[in-house]
């Protein structure tokens, strides 16, 4: 059996990083993988697809309801985020700041994982070792700012640290096997970062295969005094 255990639940499959982690999830023999995304499609077992939508909490509350009734859960990835789209693109200045784009991407990149917690946090294993991670981003560390800028998208990653902090607190008083972690995948290849590869030396950037195997490497390696922490790729903390 893999060390991620037998159940497992990917929000974000339809992305680049998480349709990854479940290829990888697949090879590493877990035996149930649910991929879910707000367009699901056909996959063969082990994997099973379905709708959900982190921004939705009415389906998020139905697939946990539907999930929970089929036992534990050992380990639950959310695979998403969002710093660019139509009309957004991250501020270079202060003079760049609108509240509708800070509300989007709060919405994207802190709330939406946050009632993910708030669903299936509840259903991980209580008596073995389970494992929660969301991506975060090293951008999101205060005391790694050093260049400004991208200000939305740091503070929705900077929030979604502290809500890892405190989800991994109170996790710990019902599962206390449980890990629960914010992940920094790198630089990857992916339409998130599409626009700014251009600036990017080709040898910083990684493949989504490759980011599933180092996120999916930490993910098993971590332990209880890790959790509530945000680690990078290669399994090293990156400082609030």
């Amino acid at each position: 059996m893999s060390a991620l255990g037998p159940r497992a639940v990917v929000f974000g499959a339809g992305g680049a990083i998480g349709g990854a982690l479940v290829d990888e999830l697949a090879n590493r023999g877990v035996a149930e993988i649910h991929a879910l995304s707000r367009h699901p499609g056909r996959a063969p077992a082990p994997v099973h697809t379905d709708y959900a939508d982190i921004l939705d909490e009415p389906s998020l509350a139905e697939v946990a309801l539907r999930l929970g009734a089929m036992g534990a859960l050992d380990t639950v990835i959310v695979a998403t985020g969002l710093l660019h789209g139509a009309g957004l693109s991250p501020e270079k200045a202060l003079r760049d700041l609108r509240p509708e784009a800070m509300a989007t991407l709060f919405a994207v990149n802190c709330t939406g994982p946050a009632l993910v917690m708030k669903h299936f946090l509840p259903l991980l294993a209580r008596d073995r070792p389970a494992r929660f991670a969301v991506l975060s981003a090293r951008v999101g560390s205060i005391s790694d700012n050093h260049k400004g800028g991208w200000y939305g998208y740091r503070a929705a990653k900077a929030a979604l640290n502290m809500m890892v902090r405190g989800a991994a607190i109170e996790t710990a008083r019902r599962a206390p096997q449980a890990v629960v972690l914010a992940l920094h995948p790198g630089t990857v290849e992916s339409p998130l970062s599409r626009p700014f590869q251009g600036f990017i030396p080709k040898s910083h950037l990684t493949s989504p295969v490759q980011a599933a195997k180092n996120l999916l490497n930490v993910l098993e390696a971590a332990n209880i005094e890790q959790s509530g922490r945000l680690l990078a790729y290669d399994g090293q903390e990156i400082a609030p």
